[in-house]
């Protein structure tokens, strides 16, 4: 006789998913489907299936999205899904400036927190969320995908290889041209150069190389930052014209308490002329690698060609032709439903979780410091946050 199937039906309030990310990368790819793939399987008599309602703010979009996705239960009235025993999990993917009060509701409502990055606009915030969800016993998590994208799994399979012998240094360059919504329709919304609104891209991006370098390279020891707006004026989804005032562009050097130097470039206002929207190069004494966002490719001690610097007459190397792609050795998936269920395992099972919400704010504290060096144009220290 066979062992009767086990199954946790876990209710997820799913709050700004009419948003680009909420909609597109946790609803359609992450959220839906899992449950087509007949939920998150624990064994082979044990499964977790997700049963989300859609939250927002505006109920036309929500129908529309209802209608799109197939999720029939969707509300504007956040407070009465809080206090529905049928959902045990809260997420938002709200605009940032929102989030900090909703969380805060979900946690005194009892319901574990999943949410986008950044958990709050400020530091100060960000850990106060932690604190608050750490005391009321529920179990919480921030959105870490890039540490799931094929590409950087495969810089984190060479490195625990050995492959770069010691690493010297990381090149990350990300970014792409987002149109002033005049002429050709914006594809961020203008809430992003906003400052009133949680707008800005150190805030943005400083979270996801804070866990990046963090998880791959090492603990950042401090930073030197410019940061630039150089576009600012836009024009917003009503084609109305508004005064850009956060920052479009960042130029940073981190350096790691093991020696290892970063350098990160990250722009909205620049145009592409590499392998991919991000770009990654470690280069080691034993080989270099640069990732993009599924691809990678490697050039070792032994394959590395000795150029000689003359201007003056054409090149006899071809710089792209010495570098071998890395296979792909493994099925990779949508890096966010990868933490999905992850995350729905932890808190059906309680299996380890380390992205919680205090390395949530570990973000907003680099992008805070390097605001900070920014305006002072000086090098500040990263200290461990507590």
């Amino acid at each position: 006789m066979s062992e009767q199937l086990t199954t946790h039906t876990i209710g997820i309030i799913m709050n700004g998913v009419t948003g680009r990310m909420g909609k597109n990368q946790h609803l359609l790819r992450s959220i839906l489907p899992i449950i087509e793939q007949g939920g998150v399987k624990i064994s082979e008599h044990e499964v977790i299936i997700p049963k989300p309602v859609l939250v927002g703010r505006n109920a036309t979009k929500l129908e529309k999205l209802s209608e799109e996705s197939g999720v029939k239960d969707y509300t504007t009235d956040l407070d009465s899904v809080l206090n529905d025993d049928q959902y045990q999990i809260y997420f938002d993917a709200q605009r940032t400036d929102l989030r900090v009060e909703s969380v805060k509701k979900a946690v005194a409502a009892g319901k574990h927190i999943y949410c986008e990055k950044p958990s709050a606009v400020t530091t100060k915030d960000a850990v106060e969320l932690f604190k608050i969800a750490d005391k009321a016993g529920v179990k919480h998590g921030v959105v870490q995908d890039k540490l799931w994208l094929p590409g950087l799994v495969k810089l984190q399979q060479l490195r625990d290889q050995g492959f770069f012998g010691e690493i010297l240094s990381v090149k990350g360059d990300f970014g792409y041209w987002v149109f002033e919504g005049d002429t050709v329709p914006a594809q961020r919304p203008s809430w992003n150069y906003k400052k009133a609104d949680g707008g800005g891209l150190i805030l943005d991006m400083f979270c996801h190389w804070r866990y990046v370098i963090d998880n791959l390279f090492g603990d950042i020891k401090s930073v030197s930052c410019l940061a630039a707006t150089h576009i600012d004026k836009r024009w917003d989804e009503q084609g109305k014209p508004y005064k850009a005032d956060s920052d479009d562009a960042a130029y940073a050097i981190f350096e790691l308490k093991n020696g290892i130097v970063a350098q990160f470039n990250s722009s909205w206002t620049t145009r592409v002329r590499r392998d991919d929207l991000l770009t990654v190069q470690v280069d080691g004494t034993k080989g270099s690698a640069v990732a993009g966002l599924r691809d990678a490719w490697i050039q070792p001690h032994s394959a590395t060609p000795k150029p000689v610097w003359n201007p003056d007459v054409e090149k006899d190397i071809d710089f792209h032709e010495g570098w071998m792609k890395v296979p792909h050795q493994q099925e990779f998936e949508n890096a966010f439903k990868i933490q999905w269920e992850l995350f729905l395992k932890h808190v059906v099972k309680d299996e380890p979780f380390r992205w919680n919400l205090l390395e949530a704010a570990k973000g907003n504290q680099l992008a805070d410091i390097g605001y900070e060096a920014a305006e002072k144009r000086q090098w500040l220290d990263v200290p461990e946050l507590v």
